[in-house]
């Protein structure tokens, strides 16, 4: 199904190997093989579980793998047998980047520690994505998306805004820790340009997700010496909400003094606009339920249509609410080519929302993810193994 790749992207010459699954290190290491990177996924022979999450075409090859497994090569290796492990290890001794999920403690019982690695192989970049820090009270505890949205707050910032702890509904924890690796791994790499020294490094998913709520929900405990509450009011108004209007939905978003001002006299309520709980940002943050509260009341006099236009107008931001099987069909997203189709050799289609990002130079095609060990051989005869030594190490049930 996968191809070789070219050498393009702007990550091209950068091989990786990626010994994680499911969501969050996944994620990470497919943004920098969309950049370019030749990311090898090392599996054991059952496969990531996500190849058996969702609807599939074929066994192996499910909708969850799909989405964060594209553009890389695929190789089985069962590092329980000793052979296995040496495979690995040679393909270290050429590697870039070394990436994990798995338990320090597990790792250091394969011979496969930060410090055993990056003494075999000094330019390596050792990244391990762990649920917790090394060194706290939690570490080496299991972590997943939902314990960890409500470890980080997340859901407590929920019962705030409608009185009952709940989750995101999307793999929040997951895919922000992805982007916080990935961008880390691409620090890690930058660094060793200039010093060309490898280095471990760790990306934990708790401390992660507590700086990400905290970036606006700290508010007033960046200030310990005063009695100022913690959480963003804003955020948190039960009337934070999608406005109803006289047929539907929209999100409509005054934000700026003028945007609230503009806002309240085409609507013909011109009084507010001078309400002294309204004047500024100060003053709406203080009282945001009776804003939120009253702009609702205002919007639910008029048809959805009416408020696009007036906001059109005024600028003020605005926008319907595309429910999640309209986003293929999303006029801007049409223009911008957001959804790629690709097919397989048995011309079955595939659908994928590629990197967001687009550079003048640098991006690269969007190849299908690969079938389970689809690339083992080819991998390892590229690290130098002889065809002998690849024949025995499937016998022996080492590689798949």
């Amino acid at each position: 199904m996968s191809t070789p790749r070219a050498m393009t992207g702007a990550l091209s010459g950068i091989k990786i190997l990626d010994l994680t699954s499911v969501i969050f290190g996944p994620y990470a290491s497919q943004i920098l093989a969309d950049y370019g990177a030749d990311v090898i996924k090392v599996e054991a022979p059952a496969g990531d579980s996500t190849r058996r999450t969702g609807p599939a075409y074929e066994e192996g090859m499910s909708a969850m793998f799909l989405g964060v497994n594209r553009n890389k090569r695929s190789i089985v290796l069962d590092l329980k047998q000793p052979e296995a492990r040496d495979a690995l290890l040679t393909l270290v001794d050429s590697a870039d980047v070394f990436m994990h999920s798995i338990r320090p403690q597990k790792m250091a019982a394969l011979g496969l520690s930060p410090e055993q690695l990056c003494q075999r192989n000094p330019r390596l970049i050792y990244a391990a994505l762990l649920g917790f820090g090394m060194g706290g009270a939690y570490e080496g505890k299991p972590a997943y998306d939902d314990t960890i949205q409500g470890l980080s707050g997340i859901a407590d910032i929920i019962a705030r805004q409608t009185k009952v702890p709940g989750y995101f509904p999307v793999i929040a924890a997951d895919k922000t820790s992805g982007l916080v690796a990935a961008h880390a791994i691409l620090a890690a790499l930058f660094e060793r340009s200039r010093s060309g020294q490898g280095q471990s490094i760790e990306v934990p998913m708790f401390e992660v997700m507590t700086a990400f709520n905290l970036v606006e929900h700290f508010y007033g405990h960046h200030l310990p010496d005063q009695d100022q509450p913690i959480g963003y009011p804003r955020l948190m108004s039960p009337w934070r909400k999608p406005y109803q209007t006289k047929d539907g939905y929209l999100c409509l978003m005054p934000y700026t003094d003028s945007h609230w001002q503009r806002f309240f006299k085409l609507s013909g309520h011109e009084a507010y606009a001078q309400d002294p709980r309204f004047t500024s940002i100060k003053e709406r943050t203080q009282n945001i339920d009776q804003l939120y509260a009253l702009a609702q009341q205002i919007v639910s006099q008029k048809d959805s249509a009416f408020w696009l236009e007036l906001c059109e107008k005024a600028e003020i931001p605005a926008t319907r609410i595309n429910a999640l099987n309209e986003l293929e069909h999303d006029p801007h997203l049409q223009d911008v080519e957001f959804f790629v189709d690709l097919q397989d050799t048995q011309n079955r289609t595939y659908r994928f929302a590629r990197n967001p990002v687009r550079m003048q130079s640098g991006n690269c095609a969007i190849r299908l993810p690969p079938k389970l060990g689809e690339q083992t051989r080819a991998i390892l005869e590229q690290a130098g193994l002889e065809k002998e030594h690849i024949d025995k190490l499937y016998e022996s049930g080492a590689i798949y």
